[in-house]
């Protein structure tokens, strides 16, 4: 059942849309739904552009499993932050990639819609 206002429910289905891109790899949903000025933090640190984001799955990127679940969100007017886990099987490069992560989103709301403008993936770890 949907709990939150309208804004929230919008943008979880903005989150929705962004793991269900990442899920298929559909760097053509994932270049819709990202904001032009993206950055993505990846669990080491690195910083990407959304450019360099999308070109992952063309770097070595192969996911076969991917959930993002737990997620609450908090709407500031148009901006929205919204932290969930990100679960996901995957290699890079033919190197295991999988884990189970903490990601804080930023979205901004652009033109009516919500758009993902930053990605910061943590390693979550079992307690």
């Amino acid at each position: 059942m949907a709990t939150g206002t309208a804004e929230e429910q919008q943008v979880r289905t903005a989150g929705e849309r962004w793991a269900d891109a990442e899920r298929r790899m559909d760097t053509g949903a994932l270049a819709d739904l990202l904001d032009e000025d993206f950055r993505g933090v990846g669990p080491v640190g690195f910083v990407l552009t959304k450019e360099q984001w999308l070109a992952r799955y063309e770097g070595g990127l192969s996911i076969t499993g991917f959930d993002w679940r737990d997620v609450g969100v908090r709407v500031f007017g148009a901006t929205a932050v919204a932290i969930g886990t990100q679960v996901q099987e995957a290699t890079y490069q033919d190197h295991p990639s999988s884990g189970r992560f903490r990601v804080t989103q930023v979205l901004v709301r652009r033109d009516g819609a919500w758009r993902v403008a930053g990605v910061h993936l943590s390693p979550q770890q079992a307690p």
